[in-house]
């Protein structure tokens, strides 16, 4: 059994869970999540209680158990909490400023570049060199939070571009002189 599957995931108060066919539909105080779900997968919702269980032991529904279960908990942890992912920029000049709900990266290239958010998304920039990325659903924030990082991302040599907050860039020895 999947020990991450088999957990079963308590619905706080003030959340809303209705179940439809292989759709399950989450509301809470931030917002609507809705998510379709592999058919053989049977969640069921009994007195604030969502549980997932799998119909046999085949390798597809094994892998299916515990994704389906964190996909549903991360539904329901984010219309009540919300998810965010901070960035940091790093080198001489790198700035970002938030023009209306747009940021705006300056990162080394000739021109600014624009990042504006689809709806659900908002940008927090709290300093000149970090962003924050917020929002109800995990999977969009740390895509949005991908995107703004592929604009620049950190190079080995001098570790500038931007970055993750606490990820560590794996630096590389320059060039070696000649040795005469």
């Amino acid at each position: 059994m999947s020990r991450i599957g088999r957990k079963p995931i308590t619905v706080p108060s003030g959340v809303d869970v209705t179940l439809d066919n292989s759709v399950i539909t989450v509301k809470g105080p931030k917002g609507t999540l809705t998510r379709e779900y592999h058919k053989d997968i049977q969640v069921s919702v009994e007195e604030n209680v969502i549980t997932v269980v799998r119909p046999s032991d085949n390798k597809v529904h094994r892998s299916l158990h515990g994704t389906t279960r964190s996909i549903i908990s991360n539904m329901v942890s984010g219309v009540t909490e919300g998810f965010s992912k901070s960035l940091e920029l790093v080198g001489v000049g790198y700035r970002a400023n938030k023009s209306g709900d747009k940021v705006v990266l300056n990162v080394g290239y000739s021109h600014p570049v624009e990042i504006t958010p689809e709806a659900g998304i908002e940008f927090e920039v709290p300093s000149n060199t970090k962003i924050i990325v917020k929002g109800i659903d995990k999977e969009r924030v740390g895509a949005y939070a991908a995107k703004i990082r592929s604009v620049r991302e950190p190079e080995p040599y001098k570790g500038k571009g931007i970055k993750y907050e606490g990820e560590r860039i794996i630096r590389k020895e320059g060039k070696a002189g000649k040795k005469k």
